[in-house]
């Protein structure tokens, strides 16, 4: 048998001119020699097989490829996460427009749905009862889909407004991405719930503060914002990152965290920055030891429940997350 009948049964199956039962019957009528290909394919004689044909059998083993590398991109959220503590300008812009179609939510609804797509976040908030309840009350009918699009379309506005007295980069977030390039070689990018002109401004401020992240990806840039990946996903094609096993997604919000777990990557949510604690830095520091054990403890269970891989209090702690996420994929772990 020489290799030109090889390299004619292969090219034969491989365009579909021969059905593996094909192959098998050209194989078993080999009159010379026993054929193996290793672990994948043993020559053996199997049950109900007649004296002297060849029996190939499928592995029992199959192969597959795992990655074990080290992180190679950390793609953050914004507002709760590097920039805003406690989620200030979202919160106040949700409580703003709907004062303004004479409906009162308290900050606790305005937070609910935070981290999604704010036309998406504005509908869930017209879904709770009381909401409901205020709107009918006020304007004779239920909320319409026009209603909806004239507050998305305030919401750019309002926000933009008062944007740079909340977009002040979180203590040690500048000092921690720097490390994260320089000890690990590490990409930074981001994602957000804003639209791309909100993320735009994001930017221009966050850059005067020494934070540049180099891809970024807004809500209005995918087909579905979070919880779907398409934001990870492209800003991981910005990166020039792969797999997705070497990328971490770090969010403050719910919606954030399923985000990166739908796109298949290692996710780490902050909490004492958060959305669920809603505080500013000097908010944070003047709660007593309780109240803050108290708070922290809520947004961890949140956060906890989400699903994500860590949970820290703030950016600061990545470092070490990193290094055991690093020893997790050298064993061969997934996220």
């Amino acid at each position: 048998m020489n290799i030109n009948f090889w390299y004619s049964l292969f090219s034969q199956s491989r365009r579909g001119f021969l059905s593996p039962t094909s192959v098998l019957n050209k194989l078993r009528n080999i009159s010379s020699g026993v054929v193996s290909l290793g672990n994948h394919c043993n020559s053996m004689q199997g049950p109900g097989i007649i004296p002297g044909e060849t029996y190939y059998p499928r592995s029992e083993y199959k192969s597959t490829r795992c990655y074990q590398g080290q992180v190679k991109a950390v793609i953050f959220d914004w507002a709760g996460t590097v920039v805003d503590c406690g989620v200030l300008a979202p919160a106040l812009t949700f409580c703003e427009l709907f004062k303004n179609e004479g409906v009162c939510i308290t900050e606790e609804e305005a937070r609910g749905p935070m981290g999604t797509h704010k036309r998406v976040h504005i509908k869930k908030i017209l879904e709770n009862a009381s909401v409901q309840q205020q709107w009918v009350k006020v304007h004779g009918k239920t909320v319409t889909e026009e209603d909806i699009d004239r507050m998305y379309k305030e919401f750019s506005p309002t926000i933009l407004s008062c944007l740079h007295k909340y977009s002040n980069i979180i203590d040690g977030v500048v000092d921690t991405v720097k490390e994260l390039r320089r000890a690990y070689g590490i990409k930074i990018g981001s994602t957000t719930g804003f639209p791309k002109e909100i993320l735009q401004t994001l930017l221009r401020i966050s850059e005067s503060q020494g934070y540049v992240p180099e891809a970024n990806v807004a809500a209005d840039e995918v087909p579905e914002a979070r919880p779907c990946p398409y934001m990870v996903w492209t800003c991981a094609m910005r990166l020039g990152v792969h797999p997705i096993e070497a990328v971490i997604k770090v969010d403050d919000t719910v919606d954030g965290i399923r985000e990166g777990l739908s796109a298949g990557c290692w996710t780490i949510a902050v909490a004492k920055t958060s959305n669920y604690m809603g505080l500013t830095e000097q908010q944070l520091d003047d709660l007593s030891q309780l109240e803050l054990k108290q708070k922290l403890g809520h947004a961890y269970e949140i956060l906890i429940n989400s699903g994500a891989h860590y949970v820290v209090n703030t950016v600061v702690e990545l470092p070490l997350v990193i290094k055991d996420i690093n020893r997790r994929l050298a064993g061969g772990e997934k996220p």
